[in-house]
């Protein structure tokens, strides 16, 4: 188990709260305009019941845009629980149906379940459109670090190449109109980052190292699925961060271009890998903006 992980459990529930409760503060979340469902199941994945927590506002007829918001964590663990909870409730009090899908992690979650757990958790959106007054054509998907990976996985993977997996709602789509991408790993094969990394992450993730399996790695890069008609990006990275390089975002920002897709690419001066006040407003402000041009009423995606 790692630091991080170890601090995360001393934290524990009373941790949680403290972030919760600042947060609220802050941003202006008033749970009594919110209706929250938690632990609810999406699905099925490696035998167990996959689960996912929802907020979305208690007023309105909707149809509302729907986000699903996907946790980092290095594939190993669901990172900041509170913040990301946080984000969660202020998504839904923003007009939207958040869910953040509790996904494999290693090692029951080697790639590629996370994202067929991703897939599934669409699906199951689109599945429940009616009951939770949701546009199933408009959806986005929005996850920081790992959870960038998956949330581009989502976006540039279509059935064909093999990542719909068996979790439930097949007669569904697992297609987002937008996507979210905050200093996401989306290039595996990157060099050198991919040699120090490959050992503490990438191996357990993976199952291999690039040596015995590159074809594997370039599998499981966002980059590689670029394609016409890819969703409207919205790439954050940090231009000091020593975690990801901000190479990888620049990368896929290229690309998207490449194939004239909608691309919005801010590197954030002096920034590591993620950030706090006052920086974190001007983020929030940046990621509310692409998300109404492209899942209020009215947009054109």
């Amino acid at each position: 188990m790692g630091v991080k992980q170890v601090l995360f459990k001393l934290l524990g529930p009373l941790g949680r709260w403290l972030v919760q409760r600042r947060l609220r503060s802050t941003l202006g979340i008033d749970l009594h305009d919110l209706h929250i469902e938690r632990n609810i199941v999406y699905g099925r994945g490696g035998g167990s019941d996959l689960k996912l927590d929802l907020a979305m506002p208690k007023q309105g007829d909707g149809p509302f845009g729907a986000v699903v918001l996907i946790a980092g964590g290095a594939w190993q663990y669901y990172a900041w629980p509170g913040l990301m909870e946080g984000i969660l409730e202020l998504l839904a009090t923003r007009g939207y149906v958040t869910i953040e899908p509790h996904y494999r992690v290693i090692p029951a979650g080697k790639f590629p379940a996370p994202v067929e757990d991703c897939k599934a958790a669409v699906r199951w959106l689109r599945a429940n459109a009616g009951r939770y007054r949701i546009d199933p054509d408009r959806v986005a998907a929005l996850g920081p670090s790992s959870g960038g990976h998956l949330a581009s996985m989502l976006g540039l993977t279509e059935p064909a190449d093999g990542f719909e997996g068996q979790g439930g709602h097949p007669e569904q789509s697992s297609k987002v109109q937008a996507v979210v991408d905050l200093y996401g790993i989306v290039d595996m094969t990157d060099y050198p980052w991919r040699e120090r990394k490959e050992k503490g992450l990438l191996v357990p993730f993976l199952g291999a190292t690039f040596a015995e399996n590159p074809d594997l790695y370039r599998k499981a890069s966002p980059v590689e699925y670029v394609r016409p008609g890819a969703p409207p990006f919205l790439i954050i990275h940090g231009d000091a961060d020593i975690t990801v390089p901000p190479g990888q975002s620049r990368r896929l920002a290229e690309r998207l271009e490449a194939v004239k897709a909608s691309v919005q690419l801010i590197i954030v001066p002096g920034a590591g890998h993620g950030w706090g006040p006052p920086r974190l407003a001007e983020t929030i402000d940046q990621v509310s903006a692409f998300l109404a041009a492209h899942l209020k009423p009215g947009a054109t995606g």
